[in-house]
């Protein structure tokens, strides 16, 4: 005897539009688009942040940057990102600070009275901004 058995399975199909139930239409999402959101993320990661222990020292020393020294030290932050820093010296008017290039952040702050004397380690550039 021969009894063999075929088993066809069925094809996938995709969905339609009846696999819907009858009266039912798609809920409108509310909130921005993606690509605002999208856009606003990238606006935020290439803003300067400062870290704490920099505004701390900027604080406590009486720094204050303004626009243009801080327009000044975003450019100088691009160029040293643009050869391939990950950590530099910005030496901008009377202070120093040290920039975490990859993270896109003021680490330090030193004034020109604290710049005496002072080592500055793990960099790997400077600039005169």
């Amino acid at each position: 005897m021969d009894d063999q058995v075929f088993l066809y399975p069925r094809p996938i199909l995709p969905a339609t539009s009846s696999t819907r139930p009858a009266g039912k239409t798609e809920a409108k999402i509310q909130g921005p688009s993606f690509d605002k959101v999208l856009d606003k993320e990238l606006q935020q990661g290439s803003e300067l942040r400062f870290s704490k222990h920099a505004l701390s020292r900027m604080e406590s020393r009486g720094i204050q940057l303004t626009s243009d020294a801080m327009r000044r030290l975003e450019q100088a932050v691009r160029t040293v990102d643009a050869k391939g820093s990950r950590d530099s010296l910005v030496l901008l008017d009377q202070t120093a600070m040290v920039v975490s290039v990859k993270n896109n952040t003021v680490v330090t702050v030193v004034d020109q009275d604290s710049l005496k004397g002072n080592v500055f380690t793990n960099i790997d550039s400077a600039i005169i901004a």
